[in-house]
């Protein structure tokens, strides 16, 4: 969608009459709606610049100019393009990101990530030069008119109200080099080089048509992007499907053709405990449907499956693209009915009613995706809901499916490929928390580490050691410890203290948005919500005051949550309008949030528990399933118990 189009003739007569901005806003209104302050402001300062930009005889009056064009199936806008034909005649685009910035700080460690003035503060965002190509790269990734025409992209940003640095100047770092000679950075007082790059790849007009095969493209995947996703995924072992996995694949590929040939709404439900293998079924069919040249997203509402997953694909590729099939759940809330072929969603049951940093956007995320999409796919455990916010759950998506007029499939995903394939340990670890009854009260499975360490000292050093091997053990805590805002980015401040044993760590780090593959991450303690939706060899998990025991009942206390978790916000109003109903959902909350903490490692989980008795109903019941292998002939060689406080293997 283009909100300006005109020649480049008919732009500067706009912008000279001053009739640009009006004309801008109108067309925002009839198209998208209602108008950002802030926007109109950046389009009046800007587009002084760019008039002064192609106010040369040299470049054609007929070339196009569009202002503000939607890629399609993204909510990224291009803010500048000048369509037209190089010296052999070649269909050319120039893509100018403009912005206000005035200054910039580097960030290392990041790819392509830069600080800069944005909502009255310093945030980090996306390099502009990183922005440009993107974009570039998205239109073609997804424009077929571009793919046939083979319609030549460059890329570039504009900042015209920034003053050069020098040699040291940030913006120009070398760590944005790449990205830089992709799309070259223009700064203040470089409106001529600016100029001279325009008139590099435009040297005949075309009249708007170039830009009217933009805008009308039909939207499909590469070849190209195909190509890179099948290359990503072979050989990789993490990726395998296996048993039931398989089944759930070619069912939910049957329904997407369904969709397609009957235009029927078609909505998959996939019900699966911890480790049955949701994730890996999500990432293979998001890289089937592309193949198929379908346009396909996987949604999470948690950024921390979505920039793991994304990395692991990438691999060796700078395929920045790869990030526009990862998206958050709040995506949805304006997308057109059946914008998208398939949207699949992983950890469905964390979806939010509400979108937004307030909470105060859209209808309802389920519906949303539901009506997005031709076939949406919901990959969902109810007792993995860990905050107040999380409304995922089957009844709700069979009630939207059922609303919106689409054809539901229910499936269950059974085989267990974490916690050494044991649904014994997960039924066991239910009795435990006393989430529920289950046959499995002393039985947890064969050969899966489980141990109770007494000091979180020892407990870390095993972790740190068991890293080593494969950089996949990692800590977690349950959210009792403030995370404080001045050591987000400081791994020396540490936010967990547990003085009786001089033990001190920090919270991941505000910067780790791939804490569960960083190098450096098992100095870091992960949280929930870092750690959801993905999984480790071994996992460390400290239990903090929120879950206790006395006289052999678990017990859960909301009020030692930390100030700083969210999870629970909005408890306090519950609870003055019905208590009995607030303090239960809590208590839910509470143990599921430690049962999915518990679950995240394939062969083994240790515990600290800062409530001593909790500690010892743990090594009580560690000891019941000791007493029962010793029992049973069958596992008389397969059972071993540590010394109390150590642990049962």
């Amino acid at each position: 969608m283009i909100i300006y189009e005109a020649t480049k003739e008919e732009f500067l007569s706009d912008v000279f009459d001053d009739q640009l901005v009006n004309n801008i806003c109108k067309n925002y209104t009839d198209k998208i709606g209602r108008i950002n302050e802030r926007e109109v402001r950046s389009w009046d300062n800007s587009m002084q610049y760019m008039y002064r930009v192609l106010s040369d005889q040299e470049i054609p009056n007929d070339a196009g100019v569009a202002i503000e064009f939607k890629i399609p199936h993204t909510s990224k806008r291009v803010d500048f393009l000048i369509s037209g034909l190089d010296r052999k005649s070649r269909q050319s685009v120039v893509i100018v990101e403009l912005k206000q910035w005035e200054k910039v700080e580097k960030v290392q460690g990041k790819e392509a990530i830069v600080k800069t003035a944005l909502n009255r503060g310093l945030h980090e965002t996306t390099h502009p030069s990183y922005q440009a190509w993107s974009y570039a790269a998205l239109i073609k990734d997804y424009n077929e008119n571009m793919q046939q025409k083979d319609t030549k992209l460059y890329p570039c940003t504009y900042l015209h109200n920034y003053l050069n640095q020098g040699a040291k100047d940030p913006l120009t770092d070398p760590i944005y080099e790449y990205y830089i000679k992709e799309a070259p950075v223009f700064v203040k007082g470089d409106s001529g080089k600016l100029r001279d790059f325009i008139k590099r790849y435009i040297k005949h007009g075309d009249n708007k048509e170039i830009l009217y095969m933009i805008d009308k493209g039909r939207i499909r995947p590469s070849k190209s992007l195909q190509d890179s996703l099948n290359s990503m995924l072979q050989g990789n072992q993490e990726f395998v499907m296996v048993d039931d996995q398989k089944v759930v694949f070619e069912t939910a590929l049957q329904l997407a053709n369904e969709a397609l040939r009957t235009n029927t709404k078609q909505v998959l439900v996939v019900e699966g405990g911890p480790g049955t293998g949701k994730s890996v079924l999500a990432i293979n069919l998001l890289v089937e449907a592309t193949n198929r040249s379908l346009v396909a997203q996987y949604v999470t509402k948690n950024a921390a499956p979505r920039n793991v997953y994304a990395t692991k694909l990438k691999q060796n590729f700078r395929k920045g693209h790869i990030d526009n099939l990862f998206k958050g759940s709040g995506s949805y809330i304006q997308a057109p009915k059946d914008e998208f072929d398939v949207l699949i969603v992983d950890e469905a049951h964390r979806l939010n009613e509400k979108s937004g940093l307030f909470s105060n956007l859209g209808e309802n995320q389920i519906k949303e995706i539901m009506n997005a999409s031709k076939l949406s796919i919901f990959f969902i455990d109810e007792r993995q809901r860990v905050t107040l916010k999380d409304i995922g759950s089957i009844e709700a998506i069979k009630r939207f499916s059922e609303e919106l007029g689409g054809n539901i499939t229910t499936m269950k995903l059974e085989s267990q490929f974490r916690c050494n394939g044991s649904d014994g340990y997960i039924s066991w670890l239910d009795d435990v928390l006393q989430i529920r009854e289950t046959a499995n009260a002393n039985y947890m499975g064969t050969n899966y580490d489980f141990r109770i360490y007494k000091d979180p000292k020892e407990l870390y050093e095993e972790i740190e050691q068991l890293n080593k091997k494969n950089n996949r053990s990692r800590m977690v805590a349950g959210y009792c410890w403030d995370w404080v805002k001045e050591g987000k980015a400081n791994s020396d401040f540490h936010d967990i203290q547990i003085p009786e044993y001089q033990f001190s760590k920090s919270w991941n780090l505000n910067n780790s948005d791939t804490w569960a593959i960083d190098e450096e991450s098992v100095n870091e303690i992960g949280c929930i919500h870092t750690c959801q939706g993905l999984e480790f060899d071994y996992v460390g998990v400290i239990i903090g005051e929120d879950l206790i025991c006395r006289d052999g009942e678990v017990l859960t206390d909301h009020t030692k949550r930390a100030k700083t978790d969210n999870s629970l916000r909005g408890l306090k109003k519950m609870l003055k309008e019905n208590q009995e109903e607030a303090e239960k959902l809590a208590d839910e909350i509470i143990r599921n949030t430690y049962r999915t903490l518990m679950t995240r490692g394939q062969k083994g989980c240790f515990i600290y528990c800062t409530d001593k008795e909790l500690e010892e109903y743990l090594v009580k019941r560690i000891k019941e399933v000791q007493h029962n292998y010793e029992e049973n002939e069958f596992f008389k060689d397969l059972s071993r118990v540590a010394e109390e406080g150590e642990g049962y293997n």
